[in-house]
């Protein structure tokens, strides 16, 4: 079990801790990506995997939370919109490998 980072003496110890995190935050995108996949079944059309209003939506209720949190807005932000804007590229990759016909479509 890591050390809390107020509880660390070495940098080792602080890397261990990031390590340890970094494991829990691919186990927590594991479970997001899997969202993306049940939209990509749901949603009707592959208009609809983009979608603006609902980026700004979670956006800022992540900043919220981060504010809530001690987050540091600077970090919460960016990271949110890159990690939001490789969920949609990932969903359309699914979209399109999941309903062909569609892709057909594009084509014509």
């Amino acid at each position: 079990m890591p050390k809390k980072p107020e509880d660390c003496q070495t940098m080792i110890e602080v890397r261990d801790g990031v390590d340890a995190l970094d494991r829990e935050l691919v186990r927590l995108l594991v479970t997001r990506q899997g969202y993306m996949h049940a939209a990509a079944r749901i949603k009707p059309n592959r208009a609809a995997v983009y979608d603006s209003d609902r980026i700004e939506d979670v956006v800022a209720k992540v900043l919220v939370e981060a504010k809530d949190k001690g987050l540091s807005p600077d970090i919460a932000e960016p990271v949110w919109r890159k990690l939001i804007e490789r969920c949609i590229a990932h969903e359309f990759d699914v979209y399109d490998e999941t309903r062909p016909e569609e892709d057909a479509q594009k084509s014509a």
